[in-house]
């Protein structure tokens, strides 16, 4: 079989990228391994399939034109939800369906519904749906033994669609020297598992009037290993540090990842993803029988 697909990418989490609007190609566990192959296959973090919600079953719940984000990890898997992917899906969209997504666009995803805006230059914001923090008083409820660390660190949960561990780390060293080739260990073991972010403050700063802060984090992602970035661990290290911070904690913070920058904008119980998102290459790859 012969497919035609888009290799894209946002902060450098990069996807193989399928426009696939009446559901007619067979993504699947084999499939998906296939394509994320970096050596044998085209290579990324996962597939994303633009697909309308009607022609895929976990599509039921949305009107049948709605447009779905079918993702996949590169180990087959699926998920709900990813906040890096959800930009490189709408700058798809807006290039291959011809929408303009100036005003919003709001498709579905097996996390439920989002929102994406075109904000000009090649980014977007997405609106990563409501979040929840793990019921810690003391700030942790959990904890996160990884390769490279010691002792075991105290971790709080957090949901922003998919599930995440935060861990805060004394020193850009202790992020530095952390072996994330190795899946951390969380404790309690997540039922259906877990993104664990490691992060440092950076300080922050007041930009325009508004104070923003700033942290630097690595993700080991459930399904894909360590990537270079990742939206919603981006959103969850976001809102674990202004957690631990306190009330008088700033609403916008920007995360460096190894891939480059995003920004986290909290609006009460919501929180909003921004950066960019660049479509790499157009090509046709021949899949084996």
């Amino acid at each position: 079989m012969d497919l035609r697909f888009t290799k894209g990418h946002g902060t450098k989490n990069d996807f193989v990228l399928l426009f696939d609007e009446r559901g007619e190609i067979p993504v699947g566990p084999e499939l998906a391994r296939f394509l994320c192959d970096r050596r044998g296959g085209i290579g990324g973090d996962g597939v994303i399939r633009a697909v309308r919600a009607g022609a895929i079953a976990d599509g039921r719940g949305f009107d049948a034109n709605t447009w779905f984000m079918d993702y996949w990890n590169s180990d087959g898997s699926t998920s709900e939800m990813c906040g890096n992917g959800a930009r490189v899906f709408a700058a798809l969209l807006e290039r291959d369906a011809g929408l303009d997504l100036r005003g919003g666009l709001t498709f579905g995803t097996r996390g439920g519904a989002r929102t994406a805006t075109a904000l000009g230059g090649g980014y977007y914001a997405v609106g990563m749906g409501e979040f929840r923090l793990g019921k810690a008083p003391d700030g942790f409820d959990s904890e996160v033994a990884a390769r490279g660390l010691e002792p075991v660190r105290p971790a709080l949960s957090v949901d922003v669609g998919n599930p995440h561990h935060v861990v805060a780390l004394a020193h850009a060293g202790e992020l530095a020297a952390l072996d994330l080739s190795v899946a951390p260990l969380v404790h309690p073991t997540p039922p259906n598992g877990s993104n664990v972010e490691f992060v440092v403050t950076l300080g922050g700063e007041i930009r325009d009037g508004v104070e923003r802060g700033r942290i630097r984090m690595r993700v080991h992602e459930r399904g894909s290993g360590e990537t270079m970035s990742c939206g919603t661990g981006a959103c969850a290290a976001a809102l674990a540090v202004r957690f631990w911070a306190g009330p008088e904690a700033p609403d916008v913070w920007d995360v460096e990842v190894p891939g480059g920058m995003v920004t986290a904008r909290v609006r009460g119980t919501h929180v909003t993803l921004e950066g960019p998102a660049v479509l790499v290459a157009d090509g046709t790859v021949t899949v084996p029988a």
